[in-house]
């Protein structure tokens, strides 16, 4: 996909009769900053500029008056010539395109209402405008934004070409230079600032090469979702697949609701898991979400010598932390390519964890190099919650009976977009079942997602995700061949899940500018294992990784 450099943004307005001119042209130049559009405001727009007189960081959109890539304003025909809407646009010095009621209700909106639907036909007069006048390939970059009077949102159109199916380096390069930047959002909790607890690193860190002692304080419950609650940003942090859960899931999930007055009855969702995984009923516990699982192993195990393999996920060894165990950490090197080395793995160790692939790293470490590290008297903990998302799940070891000792733990949050309904499950031998489910509470999940587990081990389920597992290594490809055009960046190379690390001399402050222009992306320092160097990025549409790849580019030239 390349990008027409030539097509505009167009904005689309609604209006309610007598809307003044002052607050249309305040809603749009807000829009057009939450696009990414720098310009200078025009005299009496009624908002404040930013530094330099400027409504918002350059961004390649350069002109008179920093609009030039504005295309024009769209309205439904009725409100062409309502006067605050054409004196909005002269002070912009750009037309007014009018589109008939019934034009518009045929477009598609992603947020629409029942007024507008009610008054004009259409569910969203200023998304369905914006849409129709960008024309094909039509993307929304701002969402519909809400005055008293006035409601706003911008399109532009990126057509595709149908001779690229695989774009070539210099063709992304291309896209990654000279896309023009804009924004795209997420839902944010506004007033909700993020209070880290902090848990201190073990003692004695191990690293492929022998013992070393790491005086580094890492933050083990910082996760991804700390990136983006208190900011409207595009994001790079969260794994979770964009666009879910599907509308399957959630109708399901929505007809469970007339269920609430039951207990939750976990039998049929835990036989189904165990079909999915040819595995008889007694070797499977479903939990909220892996992170319970994190803590029930913590608390319900009988170990004394835990070893946590890094960089991984940070909750297993603060659940261990937090059950007063000492964790020893085995550190992979980059140099290595963050792969395991069986051998350096203590051998007293009787709990051993590791992800697969692994996050941050997305490295897919071999099925029997990890079986490898079993032993009697050993747990041995897979964290396979990203294992979906790999094309045949090759190397998984969920379903294996015969390596002692083994527990896997798989999440539905990722793949079907439930990080809001807390659904997991573990797969262990019977006794370490047993052992577990005595620490959990009673019901400890809730009826609407025993009811989406059920689903999601479906036949129809399990071929939807193998199929998003192989646009996700499509996607993956393009932001590693974007990502490849920078001398800056160095990324591991060898990712199999859905999101990439990268290391940037300075990545903290970049991370930081690119909060700036609107994109967020997770912090490496809070991995042991990893510094202020490294970020991890989520696998997204090409159209967004376009985005980042040019905010990417205004980052590091901001960097010098």
């Amino acid at each position: 996909m390349v990008a027409d450099r030539g097509a505009g943004l167009h904005i689309g307005v609604g209006v309610r009769s007598g809307a003044a001119e002052d607050e249309v042209l305040a809603l749009v130049l807000e829009a057009l900053r939450e696009a990414g559009i720098a310009g200078t405001a025009p005299t009496g727009a009624g908002i404040a500029p930013g530094p330099g007189g400027r409504y918002a960081r350059g961004a390649g959109f350069a002109g008179a008056g920093g609009y030039a890539r504005v295309a024009g304003f769209a309205t439904l025909d009725a409100r062409v010539a309502e006067p605050g809407i054409v004196a909005a646009a002269e002070r912009l010095g750009v037309p007014v395109t009018g589109f008939a009621a019934e034009e518009l209700a045929g477009v598609a909106v992603p947020h629409p209402s029942e007024v507008p639907l009610a008054a004009t036909g259409t569910a969203s007069v200023a998304e369905a405008a914006a849409l129709r006048a960008a024309g094909p390939g039509a993307v929304l970059l701002v969402p519909k934004r809400k005055s008293r009077r006035v409601t706003c949102a911008i399109a532009a159109s990126v057509p595709f070409r149908p001779d690229i199916t695989d774009p070539t380096p210099d063709e992304v390069t291309s896209v990654a230079r000279l896309l023009p930047l804009t924004c795209g959002y997420i839902a944010g909790e506004p007033d909700s600032p993020h209070i880290p607890t902090p848990h201190t690193t073990a003692d004695m860190d191990t690293h492929t090469d022998g013992p070393h002692t790491d005086s580094q304080a890492h933050d083990l419950r910082h996760h991804g979702d700390a990136e983006v609650r208190d900011e409207k940003l595009v994001d790079l942090a969260v794994n979770v697949r964009t666009a879910t859960p599907p509308d399957w899931l959630r109708e399901r999930i929505a007809h469970s609701l007339t269920s609430l007055a039951l207990y939750p009855d976990g039998r049929s969702a835990r036989a189904a898991v165990a079909e999915r995984h040819d595995l008889p009923p007694a070797r499977v516990l479903l939990t909220a979400g892996a992170a319970e699982a994190f803590v029930l192993l913590a608390r319900a195990l009988p170990v004394r010598r835990p070893v946590v393999v890094h960089p991984q996920f940070t909750e297993p060894e603060a659940a261990l932390r937090d059950a007063g165990h000492e964790v020893r950490r085995v550190l992979l090197r980059e140099e290595d390519g963050f792969r395991l080395d069986p051998a350096a793995v203590p051998e007293d160790a009787d709990l051993v964890v590791i992800g697969n692939p692994t996050n941050p790293t997305s490295v897919l470490h071999p099925a029997e190099t990890i079986a490898a590290l079993a032993r009697p008297g050993r747990y041995l903990v897979v964290d396979e919650a990203f294992m979906d998302a790999v094309p045949g799940e090759r190397e998984a070891l969920a379903g294996r009976t015969d390596v002692p000792g083994l527990v896997v733990l798989r999440s539905l949050t990722k793949t079907w977009g439930l990080a809001g309904l807390r659904i997991g499950y573990a797969l262990a031998e019977p006794e370490t079942v047993a052992l577990l489910e005595r620490a959990q509470p009673l019901w400890p999940v809730s009826t609407p997602a025993l009811v989406a587990a059920e689903a999601c081990m479906s036949r129809t389920a399990l071929a939807e995700a193998e199929l998003a597992a192989h646009r996700i290594g499509a996607e993956r490809a393009h932001l590693l061949a974007g990502l490849a055009e920078f001398d800056e960046v160095r990324t591991v190379a060898a990712a199999e899940g859905p999101f990439v690390l990268i290391r940037i001399e300075g990545a903290d402050a970049i991370r930081e500018r690119l909060r700036l222009l609107g994109f967020a992306a997770r912090r490496g320092d809070t991995f042991p294992g990893l510094d202020r160097n490294w970020l991890r990025l989520a696998v997204r549409d090409r159209a967004t990784t376009n985005r980042f790849l040019q905010a990417l580019d205004q980052a590091l030239l901001l960097a010098g």
